[in-house]
Parts: C-alpha cells; structure tokens; sequence
C-alpha cells in the first residue's frame, strides 16, 4: 500500500478501504490485506461500559450498587425486557452468587450476552433485584405525548416518544445542574449522588468515578464531541498535575455528534486501568479534580467536588 501523503511524507496506515470492481473476484484483494485491518461488525446489544461493571462487580471492585446501575440503564434503553409491574419490586435477598458467575463469565467472553441478559431479567422477574426505572406512562398524557401518539409511522412514533422522554430527562438535569460553558457547548454536571453520578473507594481500595453529563449545543453548527479510545479522547479527570483517562464510556463509534438546539447526555467512568492508553484513577483528598474538556472547538475544566 502508498503511504505517500500530498506533502510528500508518509504515514503508516491504520486501516484500509476496498472499492469494489464489477465483475471482478474481490476475494484475492481482500485476502491480502492484514486481518486487523477488516472491518469486523459488533452485534453486542449492551454497551462495553456495562459489561465491564459486570466484570468489576464479579470480582468486587465495585458494590452491588453500582452493578444495578448498569441494568438499569438496560431496563430503561429496552435492551431487558421486564414486565412493568416488577420493575418497583424490593426483597431483602442476596443476589445469588451464579449471577456474579455469569458476570464474570460474560465479561471475559465464556459465555454469550443473551446468556447473561436472561439471569439478570430472571432476577428482576422474581423480585431478587430491585430496579426503580420512572414509569414514563405517568406523562403519556401530556400533550408532547400525544402528539407522538398521533404519528401513524411505529418508526417516527417512536423517535418522537424518545426526543419527548429525552428532553424530560434533560430538563431534569438541567435543574439541579450548574452549567459550565466551553465554546459552543453548555456541559451540565449535576454533582454526586444526583442523576447516575457516583464516587466511592471499593473494598480493595479501588477509586470509582462515574459521571452522566448532558451536553447541549448552543451554536449553530452541528458539533461532534470526540473520544474513540483512553488515549485519543477530548476529556478526562484532572487533578492539577496528572490526568486519568477513562476506564468507560458511552461514545458511539468514537463520537457524539450534537445538533443546534439539541443536547446529549453521556457517561464516563474512571476507575481500574483498561489498557489501550487508559490509566488508574487514583484519589488524594487532599487535591480537587475536574472534568477536563478539550476539544478544537474549546476547552474548560468542570470542577467535581469529590470531596
């Protein structure tokens, strides 16, 4: 392959595309060209931050807590499906320990993610979990609603239903939010213990952070926030002297692209080391930390207040 670049230099190629010729055999072509290279289409319905919490939960880096954490966010994304009747459902039993086995086994690939999905819909089934997701039924009645329900389309019906629940869940946020503003972006960072914002040190001394941030898009161009991997991503955890990557997060593709007038709300954790650049998020009471954004199109520090 050239690596030859316009200017004369040269770099080294990380991926490759292959146009197909009619009436030709593309097979030889594509045989040649180094596996890695290949696109390799993901059929996981569950996002990888979820699958690493189990993993983490499995072996006690993190609390039960934040394990159902995940699920819930499955339960609301319709990945679990549970009858509406025992998602508000609490018992005082453990859960089991051949779930913290299928954790375990899911997480480092033994077995497969419908395997796991059906243990845990099993647990909330039998009122083993308790899950509290906001029944969204109570605002069908609102008028945004209805005029969802008025679209004959199931396909715009529901886009419209998840752009109504999404500016609910927003304005929500917004509201005991305070607002940081880095360009042509607003971030909104509702401080710990509020909307999936959490801290704790785990039982083996293991620092966890995870942060839900919207993000809403006061310009008027469209604006893409960036982060394909631990060390090539727009945002971090700063301490003053030495950044933290992220152990997580919720970036589609490596990018969120945001509209003018429309906002996102993202997740990021940082926590153990995943490799791939990342680092261990290590904390000193003694420093503040904050969320850095550094993007071309502006930069900022979201201060945290861990402490």
């Amino acid at each position: 392959m050239d690596t030859t670049l316009p200017n004369g230099g040269s770099k080294d190629i990380i991926g490759a595309a292959v146009v197909k010729i009619a009436g030709k055999d593309m097979n030889e072509i594509l045989s040649t060209i180094d596996s890695n290279l290949l696109y390799k289409p993901n059929s996981d319905k569950v996002p990888s931050w979820v699958k690493n919490n189990a993993g983490w939960w499995a072996e006690g880096s993190i609390d039960d807590n934040s394990f159902v954490q995940g699920i819930q966010f499955l339960i609301k994304e319709k990945i679990i499906d549970i009858p509406p009747t025992t998602q508000g459902a609490s018992s005082s039993q453990e859960i089991p320990n051949w779930i913290k086995n299928n954790a375990a086994w899911w997480a480092e690939g033994s077995i497969d993610e419908d395997s796991f999905l059906q243990g845990i819909q099993f647990l909330i089934k039998e009122g083993i979990m308790k899950v509290s997701i906001t029944d969204s039924s109570k605002s069908d009645s609102s008028s945004e609603f209805a005029e969802c329900e008025a679209i004959s389309s199931a396909y715009k019906r529901l886009n419209c239903e998840k752009e109504v629940k999404m500016k609910i869940e927003s304005d929500e946020i917004k509201s005991v939010s305070t607002s940081h503003v880095v360009g042509p972006i607003t971030f909104y960072y509702a401080g710990i213990g509020n909307f999936g914002n959490e801290f704790e040190i785990s039982q083996t001394g293991q620092a966890m952070l995870r942060l839900r941030i919207l993000a809403e898009n006061n310009g008027n161009d469209n604006i893409t926030l960036k982060c394909s991997g631990p060390a090539v991503c727009s945002y971090d955890i700063w301490d003053g002297q030495k950044a933290f990557k992220y152990a997580g997060m919720d970036f589609v593709s490596g990018q969120i692209v945001i509209k003018p007038g429309t906002s996102y709300i993202f997740n990021m954790m940082f926590g153990p080391n995943i490799g791939y650049g990342g680092t261990t998020f290590e904390y000193d009471p003694s420093k503040e930390y904050s969320f850095r954004i550094s993007e071309p199109w502006g930069s900022g520090l979201i201060p945290l207040n861990l402490n």
